[in-house]
This record gives structure tokens, C-alpha cells and sequence, in this order.
């Protein structure tokens, strides 16, 4: 796991460290091949310099996003905004982490991309990749 990502992990009151933890080893797991850091102050996985899933301190929980995640035609996960394709959900206890979701979402996360890493240079356009 990324130092960075541990440390962040670490900074969190109790229960969030454990959702923060399970998250990131899932995610590690799921995405080995993908490279990890802290950006824009939270944890973020990407595949070829394109973000797709990362998560954050937020006010209503942990908050689980996935860039894409507009496109995964699932339910529990939480569309916002049309501008963006991105689709969260947000936790506050670690049983509400649904491995079986997650993997599901993580498989859905690298087949399905919108293009985040040329976003300034195509003006704001998003444009699918793969």
C-alpha cells in the first residue's frame, strides 16, 4: 500500500480508519496493477494516469467515488451531477461495505472510462475511453 495512503488512513477517528483501511485494500487487491496516491488531499487509484476511484473525509461519511461511475447502471451508488460521469456512496460503519458491490464496481471501474487525464486539454470535454 502507498505510505501516503496509510498515513492518511491513520489520521481518522476510529470507525472511518476501518472503512479507509478495507477500502484500500480492496481497491489495492482489485487494482494491483494501478498506480496510488494522495490527490487533491485524498486517496486515488489510477489506470494509465486516468483516476477512477478514490475516496474522502466527508461530512456525510466516507465518500467512495468512482469517475465514471455514472456509466455503471448501479443503483446504490449515488449519480452527481451530469457535468461530470462520476457516481459515489457514502459509509459510516465498515459492515456497510459491501465486498461483493465493491468488486463488482472495481471490475466496472477499469472497462469502463471516461477520459479525466486530458480533461483540461480537450476544455472541459469528456470524451469514453476503451
Amino acid at each position: 500500500m502507498n505510505p501516503d495512503i496509510e498515513i492518511y488512513n491513520e489520521k481518522q477517528t476510529e470507525a472511518e480508519k476501518e472503512i479507509c483501511v478495507l477500502l484500500s485494500r480492496l481497491i489495492d487487491n482489485h487494482l494491483a496493477f494501478s498506480e496510488s496516491k494522495i490527490w487533491h488531499s485524498h486517496p486515488v487509484w489510477f489506470l494509465n494516469g486516468n483516476p477512477i476511484v478514490g475516496y474522502s473525509k466527508q461530512k456525510k461519511g466516507i465518500r467512495l467515488m468512482f469517475w465514471s461511475g455514472a456509466d455503471f447502471d448501479e443503483n446504490q451508488l449515488n449519480v452527481r451531477g451530469s457535468k461530470f460521469k462520476d457516481a459515489s456512496i457514502f459509509y459510516n460503519n465498515p459492515s456497510e461495505v459491501d465486498t461483493d458491490n465493491l468488486k463488482r464496481w472495481l471490475e466496472k471501474a477499469e472497462k469502463i472510462q471516461w477520459d479525466y487525464k486530458n480533461i483540461v486539454k480537450r476544455k472541459g470535454k469528456l470524451e469514453r475511453l476503451k
